[in-house]
Parts: structure tokens; sequence; C-alpha cells
């Protein structure tokens, strides 16, 4: 382990954390009405529905999976399912909704890009988190052929000890990915970025969980009335 693996995999989490959360503080504080997700929908609905749904549903399954994988400790599981197994679980399920979720985020990326109207009212910083998305999960597909190469569960479980460490707030976190492939790593590190940078970005109303929505009355909607027109005499 080196200088590097330290900055990167021991001090940098917690500073991406800290940005986090005191920037998504101070930005629902001081600037509420920029809390939004910034929909493209009103200019151009083309694809609109298939895009974000397929990528919603890619993407909150991977993060479910992801929080599950990384933050349970390997004792509370391997007298159910052994660390291989667990593997395979995970690259089975993480293939098939992160293919979900590269098709979703390939049509928004294309409609920001590509579309006149939506390209004409995006931010640098729009399109800049869909490209980091984008590359962050091409890593992620890219790991699954990389651990189809040691099928033993060891690099998952090494992975599991660094993120344990990190949320316990326990010293040596960065030795349990010193010695990972580059991939993981990198996974690692721009995922760390993400949560750095979502504050200063649409990424925000991932906090905005619409729970009320489900429960709200509908919405009374009636037809415009045309005026009484009266004969001139």
């Amino acid at each position: 382990m080196n200088y590097i693996d330290t900055l990167l995999f021991q001090f940098y989490p917690y500073l991406a954390l800290a940005v986090f959360a005191i920037g998504c503080w101070a930005r629902f504080d001081h600037a509420a009405y920029t809390w939004r997700s910034g929909s493209s929908q009103l200019l151009s609905g083309k694809w609109m529905r298939l895009g974000s749904n397929w990528f919603h549903i890619g993407i909150l399954a991977i993060l479910g999976g992801h929080l599950v994988g990384l933050l349970t400790p390997h004792a509370l599981y391997e007298h159910f399912i052994t660390a291989p197994q667990k593997q395979l679980v995970a690259m089975v399920v993480g293939g098939i909704f992160g293919v979900i979720c590269f098709i979703g985020l390939t049509i928004l990326l294309a409609r920001r890009l590509f579309n006149p109207r939506i390209r004409a009212t995006s931010s640098g910083r729009d399109i800049l988190i869909l490209v980091l998305l984008y590359i962050q999960l091409i890593l992620g597909l890219s790991s699954i052929f990389v651990s189809a190469g040691h099928m033993d569960g060891a690099q998952m479980i090494a992975l599991g000890e660094w993120a344990q460490h990190i949320v316990t707030f326990r010293g040596g976190a960065a030795a349990y990915i010193a010695d990972a492939h580059w991939i993981f790593k990198t996974h690692v590190f721009l995922g760390m970025t993400l949560i750095l940078l979502t504050p200063f970005t649409r990424l925000v109303h991932v906090w905005s969980i619409p729970v009320g929505y489900l429960t709200r009355p509908y919405q009374v909607v009636r037809k415009r009335q045309r005026p009484l027109q009266y004969p001139v005499r």
C-alpha cells in the first residue's frame, strides 16, 4: 500500500461524505428552489418515459445491491450462502439491472446531447454528471468480467471490509483495497466523486422521496368554459 491508496481510499471518502452532507444541507437551506430534478419532458417527450423508467429501475436496484452487499458483514450470511455464491448472485443480478440502467442512461444522454431544445437548456453540470454516471456504469459492468476470473469471493469480501471500515470510522480501510484490480479502484473512486458532486448538481433530488405522492388526492381538472356569446342587436 502506498500514500496514494491511503489518500484516495482512507481520507477521500470522508471528504466526499462531508461535502455531501454539508453541501446538501446548505443548498436546501439557501437555495431550496434549485432542489429539483430538472426534467426535460416539457421540452420533448420523445423516448423520455422509456429512458427515465429504465434508468431509475436499474440505478435503484444497483444502489440497493451495493448497500446490502458491501455493508452486510460476512459473518451474518456465511451460514446461508457462501462467498462464491454471493459473488455469482451479485454478478448475475447486477449485470441484469446494469444493462437495464445502461439502456436507460444511453437514451437520456443521447436526448441531452443531440436534441437541440434540450441541449440549449442544459448546463455543463447536467452533461458532466450524465457522462460521469455513464463512465461509472461502464466500469461497473466491466468489473463483472474481472470478477469472473476469480470466483472465490475474496475480492468481494475485501471490498466489503473496506466499506464497513469506512462507515464505522476504523483505520486501515485502504489496506483492503490496495491490491484490487484498477477497475474496482477506479469504480470506487468515481463513486466517491459522484457523492462529492451531488450537492452541486441535480442529483440532490435523490433525497426527495415522494412518499406522499402515493396517498395524495386526485387532482380535479375541469374543461375550460367558453364565454357566453350574445347576439348584437
